[in-house]
């Protein structure tokens, strides 16, 4: 496998993990109008695609293989939560 070929993996391995983080923080913004946002839209998406890429990396490691169900739940968990807490932050 020469390097063309695995960055063309590497960037269908992760393609999922920006669409989503991109979705999430996106939809945040708009359904939650009324809350201050105290990141630019930008770091939300980065963060969120930080937290999706591990919880991927994390499946594939656990798994064995890439595309399983369980994976694809938690990218999608842990992309929520991240946004969670941006958004809500740890104030009691």
């Amino acid at each position: 496998m020469d390097l063309l070929e695995l960055l063309n993996h590497l960037l269908n391995f992760l393609a999922p993990a920006l669409a989503v983080a991109a979705l999430v923080a996106v939809v945040a913004r708009v359904s939650m109008r009324n809350r201050p946002v105290s990141l630019s839209l930008w770091t939300q998406i980065a963060t969120n695609f930080i937290a999706c890429g591990l919880a991927l990396g994390i499946g594939l490691w656990f798994f064995g293989r890439d595309g399983k169900m369980a994976s694809l739940a938690a990218m999608v968990l842990c992309c929520a939560t991240c946004q969670w807490v941006m958004h809500k932050g740890w104030r009691a």
